[in-house]
């Protein structure tokens, strides 16, 4: 039963890779982590799937694959709201080299995604739904009709391992008949990690990005 549901787990991945290759033409998203402010038309809705992969590290084997799965709607021309479904599967082997957790050896079975309750010494594999998402953006100013295009962003996350609320101030300026695109997210979140010993350990950031296409 576990071989059945981890080939079945194995055929998902497989098959939102290749949706998000398929589809990569059919909508209007041109960055990979920038949010650009071409938002679903009122009433229309879409969907898009990510796949990810976060691969060794300093010792052992370490891989992360997280997939998400989203739902765009078009509520109004200026708002759209979207829904995803996170899942996750972990495989970690003595991957880890923190002295503190892993103690008299060189390396360990550790860091994010495996439990602190896991046997250290051990192999660890995992997989399943990590959580869910809501998002909304609101596009204050329309870069298609104005030099600067401005909108703001908010994303709550809910999950196994982590809590997650993020905002973004979305900027975008369009050239050349919208061909060249310009954009920036100025991004801030606030998490709690849960998978970690006495778990809920708070940790921020802010980050710029910019890009071009």
């Amino acid at each position: 039963m576990k071989l059945t549901i981890q080939r079945l787990i194995a055929f998902s991945f497989f098959l939102a890779a290749t949706l998000h290759f398929s589809f990569a033409h059919a909508g209007e998203g041109v960055f990979g982590w920038i949010y650009t402010l071409d938002l679903q038309p009122k009433g229309t809705l879409e969907f898009e799937q990510r796949l990810q992969l976060n691969q060794q590290q300093a010792a052992g084997k370490f891989e992360s694959w997280t997939a998400r799965s989203e739902l765009e709607y078009g509520l109004t021309n200026d708002l759209q709201i979207a829904g995803y479904i996170n899942s996750y599967y972990t495989s970690a082997n003595q991957n880890y080299t923190n002295a503190a957790a892993c103690e008299d050896s060189l390396s360990c079975t550790g860091g994010y995604g495996v439990p602190s309750s896991h046997d250290p010494s051990s192999a660890y594999k995992q997989s399943g739904v990590e959580g869910v998402s809501l998002e909304a953006i609101y596009r204050i100013t329309n870069p298609v009709t104005s030099p600067v295009g401005v909108g703001l962003y908010l994303e709550p996350s809910w999950g196994k391992n982590k809590d997650e609320i993020e905002a973004r101030l979305l900027l975008q300026s369009n050239f050349i008949d919208d061909r060249l695109v310009l954009a920036s997210n100025i991004v801030v979140a606030n998490e709690r990690l849960k998978f970690i010993e006495n778990g809920n350990v708070p940790e921020s950031m802010l980050d710029i990005l910019v890009g071009g296409s």
